[in-house]
């Protein structure tokens, strides 16, 4: 949904530009009317301007002025609806091109054709290509965890990163921004940053690191319960709230963040990931917050007590 949401931001600038012709509408018409989704992203957009139409003068000006400068109006729009600036800028990668998927909030267990399990978390895109000499999942987005079945061919999964070797192992990886994390649980792996591939660490049960592709960093301790998102929980001890908010907001469509003099407040925690309203009211009963919500798609905390 969010390529659909980009698609829409698009649509909606090039609709408010000046220069926007009988064309330009007829085209909008067209994508608009071809699949229910565009028409449900097209409404959040609608829901968006009416809300910002009831908002403080400071933040409908903000945009008003953004629409003057098209890459300035993407980017607001792109971040109030929680599509994210890579997000509009590669719609045109469909995000379900892959073999598996999961949406925002979504998770999704698998068994593959070796008897491996392999589980995905929120907002994942995995590619599985299996032939006489490997097996290799290919991670492009989001985080999984893996559960190898015996099997003489190896098992790696690949990242933008570099590549993690399975050594009969249940481990979890997740790509992120310029970084890739492994987690491993139980046996080991292998990790060959790409342009340090000779330079294989090996990890063993029990801890984890981060590698970008020019090498990995130190290990470190596996934190408990960092794979418990498998049993849809997030468990947080002794969490800073900026960093908890940024876990949470993972597994929710739009903006979810926090004032920069509330982020270091910190806590702990069991929180239902299928349930992040529940999460955010818990958080408001035992912290001195206050929720500010613009549309449902858009949540700030900021320090206070009282109600959303």
């Amino acid at each position: 949904m969010k390529a659909v949401l980009a698609r829409a931001v698009d649509w909606y600038v090039r609709l408010h530009d000046s220069a926007a012709s009988d064309a330009t509408r007829a085209d909008w018409q067209v994508w608009l009317a071809a699949d229910s989704r565009h028409a449900e992203a097209w409404a959040r957009i609608e829901l968006l301007q009416r809300q910002l139409g009831q908002a403080p003068a400071g933040a409908a000006s903000t945009l008003e002025s953004a629409r003057r400068d098209r890459r300035n109006a993407l980017k607001t729009l792109a971040l109030l609806l929680g599509v994210g600036v890579i997000g509009w800028q590669g719609y045109q990668v469909s995000p379900w091109s892959a073999d598996y998927v999961t949406r925002v909030g979504q998770r999704r267990q698998l068994i593959l054709a070796d008897g491996s399990r392999l589980d995905l978390n929120t907002d994942t895109r995995v590619d599985v290509r299996f032939d006489a000499g490997r097996r290799l999942i290919q991670l492009h987005q989001g985080e999984i965890l893996v559960e190898t079945a015996k099997d003489s061919r190896p098992l790696s999964v690949q990242t933008a990163q570099g590549q993690v070797l399975a050594l009969g192992t249940r481990f979890s990886v997740r790509q992120g921004e310029g970084l890739s994390q492994v987690m491993v649980a139980a046996a080991a792996v292998e990790v060959r940053p790409t342009l340090a591939s000779r330079q294989a660490v090996r990890v063993e049960a029990g801890q984890g690191l981060s590698f970008s592709a020019q090498g990995a960093g130190p290990l470190q301790p596996m934190p408990a319960d960092i794979q418990a998102w498998t049993q849809g929980m997030l468990i947080a001890v002794d969490w800073r709230l900026d960093d908890l908010l940024a876990e949470l907001s993972r597994y929710r469509p739009g903006y979810l963040g926090c004032a920069t003099d509330i982020g270091g407040l910190r806590l702990s925690g069991a929180f239902d990931l299928d349930d992040s309203e529940a999460a955010l009211a818990s958080l408001q009963d035992a912290l001195p917050i206050h929720i500010r919500r613009l549309t449902r798609y858009w949540v700030h905390i900021e320090a206070g007590r009282g109600g959303a």
